[in-house]
Order: C-alpha cells, then sequence, then structure tokens
C-alpha cells in the first residue's frame, strides 16, 4: 500500500503539491490523473524518495523509501524511460541493477522475457524506440518481483498490440495482490485500465473513488430513445427536471432513469423500439472537474 499524508512540495514560491493525502490499496490497478502542472510526477518522486517533501509524508507499506531494507524487492519505478546509458545494452543494464541489489542474474533473463526484448538484449539501449525504451524500463521495475509498481505514463510510444498487454500487465499484477499506481493522460486507455482514481488539480486532491463512481459523479445521466410514438412520449416525459433532446430517430432524455421511463411508456400504451443508458466518459467526467485547476491553457 502507498499512503500520503498532507504530503506538501514547495520550489521556492512554486507551491507544487499542497497538503495532499490519499491512499493507494493493493489488488488494484489505481490511475493517477491531473491536468500538465498538477503535481503529479513530483508526486511519486516523492513516494521514490528522489525528491523531500516541504512537509507531509509517504509511506510504502508503512515505511518511507529509505526505510525499506530492499528497495527494489519492495518498490519497481518506471518514471522515465530514456534515462538508461545509450551504450549498454539492455541485458548489461539490467544486470548491474541486479548485482547492485542483490538480485539473481536469471531474473534478468525473466524480465527481458516478460517485456518481449529477449531478441534485441543485446543491442545498445542509445539505439532503441520509445517503445523499446519504455518496456526497458518496465522490465527495470518488475526485476526485484515487487509488491508496489509505480508506472509514468508506461504505454508512451507503445503501439496498439504493446498498450494492450500493458493494460491486461497491470490487471494481473493487481490479480496477484500487489499495488500498482500509474499516471497517464490517456484517458481513454485508464478508463479501461483503472479501477480506483486519485484526481489532483493545482497540487491538490480534486477526487479519489471508483472510476465509475467519479464518472457518474461528474457527468449528465441520460437515456437514448427510440419510438415510433415520439410526439406521444414527448408529451408525456413532463416531469420537472427533465430535459428531452431529439437525436437522430429518437431522443435523448436526461432527468429520468431508464426504468422510469420504461414503465411512463408502458402506462401510456407507448411503444418503445430502444431504451438504453448513456454512460459518461471518463474524459468529460476529468473536463468537467479539473476544468478550474488547468494550467496551461491553449488559445
Amino acid at each position: 500500500m502507498i499512503e500520503a499524508k498532507g504530503l506538501t512540495k514547495r520550489y521556492g514560491d512554486t507551491l507544487a503539491v499542497n497538503d495532499l493525502s490519499f491512499q493507494v490499496r493493493s489488488g488494484t490497478v489505481t490511475g493517477f490523473l491531473g491536468p500538465n502542472g498538477a503535481g503529479k510526477s513530483t508526486t511519486m518522486r516523492m513516494i521514490l524518495g528522489l525528491d523531500r517533501p516541504t512537509k507531509g509524508v509517504a509511506t510504502v507499506n508503512g515505511k518511507r523509501y529509505h526505510e525499506l531494507r530492499h528497495a527494489l524487492s519492495t518498490v519497481g519505478a518506471l518514471l522515465e524511460a530514456k534515462w538508461v546509458h545509450p551504450n549498454r545494452s539492455a541485458r548489461a543494464h539490467l544486470t548491474w541493477l541486479a548485482r547492485a541489489n542483490g538480485i539473481s542474474k536469471s531474473r534478468v533473463d525473466e524480465v527481458l522475457d516478460i517485456v518481449g526484448l529477449t531478441s534485441v538484449a543485446n543491442k545498445r539501449a542509445g539505439g532503441y524506440s520509445l517503445g523499446m525504451s519504455q518496456r526497458l524500463g518496465i522490465a527495470g521495475a518488475l526485476l526485484g518481483d515487487p509488491e508496489v509498481l509505480l508506472f509514468d505514463e508506461p504505454v508512451n510510444g507503445l503501439d496498439p498490440e504493446g498498450i494492450l498487454w500493458m493494460r491486461k500487465f497491470m490487471h494481473r499484477l493487481a490479480d496477484e495482490g500487489r499495488t500498482v499506481f500509474v499516471s497517464s493522460h490517456l484517458l481513454s486507455e485508464m478508463s479501461l485500465t483503472a479501477n480506483e482514481l486519485i484526481v489532483i488539480g493545482k497540487g491538490e486532491l480534486v477526487a479519489q473513488s471508483s472510476t465509475a463512481d467519479f464518472v457518474a459523479r461528474a457527468t449528465e445521466q441520460a437515456v437514448r430513445v427510440r419510438s415510433p410514438q415520439l410526439s406521444l412520449l414527448k408529451d408525456a416525459l413532463t416531469s420537472d427536471g427533465v430535459t428531452v433532446r431529439d437525436e437522430d430517430d429518437g431522443v435523448v432524455v436526461s432527468g429520468m432513469d431508464s426504468e422510469t421511463i420504461g414503465e411512463l411508456a408502458a402506462k401510456h400504451s407507448i411503444v418503445l423500439h430502444e431504451l438504453s443508458p448513456q454512460l459518461g466518459s471518463l474524459e468529460q467526467a476529468f473536463m468537467n472537474l479539473t476544468g478550474d485547476t488547468v494550467e496551461y491553457h491553449a488559445h
């Protein structure tokens, strides 16, 4: 488990993270979302002991990062894919990490196979594409077989097959009981990957909930209805707070759930050809809740 309590980070006059508290549970994939400049990378760096908090504390399994006896076997992280020395091969890089952390050399071949780099393991990392570098970074995070994993933009540079693999892989890690904390700007992908969300803006907590609850709370719930008797249906939908919008060969009803619409139609002997709830998207919910916290606006 990862826990932040009152986490604050100030760089001179800039307040990057402000009194941020949250928990990341084991056995689930938790997405970490926020606009550019929200403080996501700074928060991850404080969890990993790379930046010292101005106030507050971040712990992994109840300990600060520097207190972990075998850190790489407890926490694995991918923050920057291109930090590997360009003249080192993937195998040499991972072997160096393994030796420095008392990890068996056989584990190097295991993680190379997991991420699909076995065939290029002896090539210089400087010649890797961004997608290959991402895979090498993921291999490094997995090297100690850790209980807790942090990924910052892990699918950046991956092709569609690689993105699907990464999604399934993170689910598998969570199913094994591990803690998976992932930051990404690809909201459509996060909606398929993350079971829970932590959303921040301007360094402060905006929301923490399940992905489904976050979307439901922040977006308008509507129902699409098709009927050969639309005019009669519109006349029946006269309750306060109900709006009806024409759309293609039907209508979209807001302010009334599908069960109530169905019962109302039956009461008035109105035939329905479609009655389908229209779920909001994570992207829509994210924009609705974080619009006021966006630091950089395009014009």
